[in-house]
């Protein structure tokens, strides 16, 4: 990657906007966040852990995130058919695919930073445009001839970033741009470059570096040459012919107003067509789908857009007629609810196990199931569904002839995990006995001097606050392979009714049936 050009050219000139600009959103105390938080997201795909795990962890660790996501998975555009709601952070992965969630989790960090600013109407708006064009590169990585192309839905995301972060810093500067543009006589580019010191691209190139953004990134948003573009080589290349594409799309549907998008679109597929290898019915189809994601993506952000226009409604449609005779749909504060027994648990603990029941029937039912998948799917309904402060599941180590911890989820669950370990060697803790005898543990108070007396010391030690917990043992045809543990800090006075327990148990013979197929 060429090197930045310094912000500074000459400290004796006066400051352009666009070095103010950047000075600016340095010093923003939320911004830095923002970028090591989309960075981390970034780079869990390349991770040699378990991404799906990785991911789910990062989402549940931001309270508000994981409910944004729980929104969107139950949005009528991703309904299952069944019309089950998802409760859960990896049934949502499961059904939109990995990088679905992957992207929209960044989109949705993005908007979170920004939405709350004044001038608020062209802050959305610019928003919701990079929220749509990152849609379109998701499309577009679907049908992209080079590995990971997913990054492409990243690109085309941060594709509009610039005019992002100048229409919520300095919304005149960005009014003064938006008025050249009106008089139609200049570009863009030419407008932006004027006003701000250089073009938009290049002003989120300079943010997005400032957050340490992947290179692969950043170089995409340079900007392309006129004319019709050629197939080209090199997924670098590929990637900013997409995230161009993926913009300029989201363009054309923000600005339609409702009018023909097959008749307005062909001149994007005369500039990027043989490029990308699409035709007018592709891109038909994609124009449609887009454009209504967007719709169900924003609202699932809490972005109005009432005062958006990205086209109208057919009113030859069916589809009003239709969505009033599909199942209702769940809004998050339905699946989430907030009331609670004092220890934490959710009062409506019995409708969230039982959601989590039919997720794991339906993914034991997909060919593209994955033992780890399922195992965190479990693992997080109990977490959620009950209430826990952390949860985890430990399976036997043949090699060590120990017991560790493989999966964790809760607070502080990455270093409570490398703690959880034990001897496989059976002794009188509540742990060994809970397995030795097959039976499923759920203790209220810990502080009875009776368990207190039959927790081992490496339990005490990393896990000293725990107050009720549960142990379910993982054992087939009489060979222990391990259990779930979950805790809370609290007692459980409430306890854990007849109807709870057997689908806890259901769960539990579920992920058991799977292990035995394995």
């Amino acid at each position: 990657m060429a090197t930045q050009p310094s912000v500074h050219l000459d400290e004796h000139a006066p400051e352009l906007p666009r070095d103010r600009l950047l000075k600016q959103i340095t010093e923003e105390s939320s911004l830095p966040t923002l970028g090591v938080s989309i960075t981390k997201v970034v780079e869990i795909t390349s991770s040699s852990e378990d991404p799906v795990a990785k991911l789910a962890h990062f989402v549940l660790a931001d309270v508000a995130l994981t409910q944004k996501i729980l929104r969107l998975s139950n949005t009528i555009h991703y309904r299952t058919s069944s019309g089950a709601p998802v409760t859960t952070i990896s049934r949502a992965i499961f059904l939109l695919g990995f990088n679905s969630i992957k992207t929209s989790a960044m989109a949705m960090l993005l908007v979170d930073c920004f939405k709350d600013k004044s001038h608020a109407n062209s802050v959305r708006r610019e928003l919701v445009q990079a929220l749509s064009a990152s849609i379109v590169g998701r499309e577009m990585a679907q049908r992209g001839r080079f590995q990971d192309g997913e990054e492409a839905a990243v690109a085309a995301l941060f594709k509009n970033v610039g005019k992002v972060l100048v229409a919520s810093f300095d919304h005149s500067l960005y009014s003064r741009i938006q008025s050249m543009l009106q008089t139609g006589q200049t570009t863009i580019q030419d407008a932006s470059s004027t006003l701000l010191g250089c073009s938009y691209e290049r002003f989120g190139e300079m943010a997005l570096t400032e957050w340490k953004i992947p290179d692969t990134i950043i170089q995409s948003l340079a900007p392309l040459p006129a004319g019709e573009l050629k197939k080209v080589n090199t997924r670098a290349e590929w990637l900013r012919q997409v995230a161009s594409f993926s913009d300029a799309m989201a363009s054309m549907i923000m600005n339609s107003g409702g009018g023909n998008l097959s008749e307005k679109s062909k001149s994007l597929l005369q500039r990027y067509g043989k490029a990308l290898d699409l035709d007018q019915p592709v891109l038909d189809a994609m124009l449609l789908r887009v454009e209504t994601e967007t719709r169900q993506l924003a609202k699932s952000m809490d972005i109005a857009m009432s005062d958006i226009h990205i086209g109208e409604t057919d009113p030859n449609s069916t589809d009003g007629v239709l969505n009033e005779l599909l199942l209702k749909n769940y809004e998050a504060g339905e699946i989430q609810g907030d009331e609670r027994h004092p220890s934490g648990k959710p009062k409506h603990a019995r409708d969230l196990l039982l959601a989590g029941v039919q997720d794991v029937t339906q993914m034991l039912a997909s060919d593209n199931l994955k033992l780890n998948d399922l195992i965190l799917l479990v693992l997080e309904t109990l977490y959620s569904s009950m209430g826990f402060r952390f949860a985890t599941v430990c399976l036997r180590d043949l090699q060590t002839v120990r017991y560790v911890a493989r999966l964790a989820i809760g607070e502080n669950y990455a270093e409570r995990q490398k703690g959880f370990a034990f001897s496989g060697k059976p002794d009188q803790t509540l742990f060994h006995l809970a397995m030795t005898n097959n039976v499923d543990l759920m203790i209220s108070d810990a502080t009875v001097p009776k368990i207190k007396n039959l927790l081992p010391e490496w339990h005490k030690t990393i896990l000293p606050d725990a107050r009720s917990f549960i142990i379910l043992p993982l054992v087939i045809q009489k060979k222990s392979l391990g259990l779930f543990y979950a805790d809370r800090v609290v007692n459980a006075d409430e306890g854990v009714p007849p109807d709870e327990t057997a689908l806890i148990k259901t769960l539990k013979s579920q992920l058991l049936a799977a292990m035995m197929r394995s």
